[in-house]
């Protein structure tokens, strides 16, 4: 018997590609003694007919299992739809980077056979909560995996906002913005804005400048269980992003508070998964050149 027995498939949107993965890897389940279920947009999207169809609610009360056939972002939408839900996620890569996506498309049918014979690891992934508070009133609300992230919009100037942890006053910062990232989500833009890179076992989040008018301003690496609050002083064309996705609209006085969410993400490994080797290939270490 698997060990997952009703297992979702999510695809990418990208045509022709997606859907003949996708159908290999539900008729291979299929074959196993699987339900397969395919989340609707994907289907809709790459033309897959063959297995039953249902939304993300649907899928998150009938799912032991969600697999994503993608690239990162699609685990972040993924993981926020079903994060609620309790469903564990694993993810075959058919994007670029893909580090949360740990299966190659070429070994994906062995690897789910590993997986649905019981041999797989599991990780806990820290998810934010982050809301934002205008005249004393909550008007936002979002759960985010890789990170929350107060920029400059288009006009391109400077927005300078106050920081605070736990009540506490931290700094006064002028910068393009401010990056809030999870363990999972220091290898996103946190990385590229000279973030450190934190395991995903670390109770921790990284507060991550980017380009400030200080270059004394450094990133830091605080305890998930802090409150950050971040208050807009200056907020010309001031946004608020969370796993790349452009969402609010800030206002001078407007603040931004980000807390670690009350319930993980569930990650699936396939047998011999390691973080650190995953950094190796990704990042390109220990290469000679």
């Amino acid at each position: 018997m698997p060990s997952f027995n009703s297992i979702a498939l999510i695809g990418r949107y990208n045509g022709r590609e997606g859907a003949d993965s996708l159908n290999a890897l539900g008729s291979f389940l299929v074959g196993l003694g699987c339900r397969v279920l395919v989340e609707k947009d994907s289907a809709k999207s790459i033309g897959v007919d063959r297995f039953e169809i249902a939304d993300y609610a649907s899928l998150g009360e009938r799912a032991d299992l969600a697999v994503v056939l993608g690239g990162d972002g699609s685990m972040l939408n993924a993981a926020r739809n079903l994060a609620r839900f309790k469903v564990p996620l694993i993810g075959v890569n058919q994007g670029r980077l893909g580090f949360m996506t740990d299966i190659t498309a070429g070994s994906m049918l062995d690897a789910m056979a590993q997986i649905l014979d019981g041999k797989y690891s599991v990780e806990d992934r820290t998810l934010l909560v982050a809301e934002v508070v205008r005249e004393g009133t909550k008007t936002f609300s979002t759960i985010a995996l890789n990170d929350v992230v107060v920029n400059k919009g288009a006009v391109g100037r400077l927005i300078e906002f106050l920081v605070h942890i736990d009540d506490e006053f931290v700094y006064d910062l002028r910068a393009d913005g401010l990056i809030v990232a999870t363990p999972t989500g220091s290898t996103a833009y946190a990385l590229s804005s000279n973030g450190p890179i934190l395991q995903p076992t670390v109770p921790g989040v990284a507060l991550v400048p980017i380009c400030p008018h200080t270059l004394s301003n450094r990133p830091i690496a605080v305890s998930d269980r802090s409150r950050i609050e971040i208050t807009l002083k200056t907020a010309v064309d001031a946004l608020l992003h969370f796993d790349g996705q452009p969402q609010v609209e800030l206002q001078e006085g407007d603040k931004v508070i980000v807390r670690r969410a009350d319930h993980p993400i569930r990650f699936v490994h396939p047998p011999g998964y390691s973080y650190f080797a995953m950094l190796r290939e990704k990042l390109h270490w220990s290469e000679m050149y």
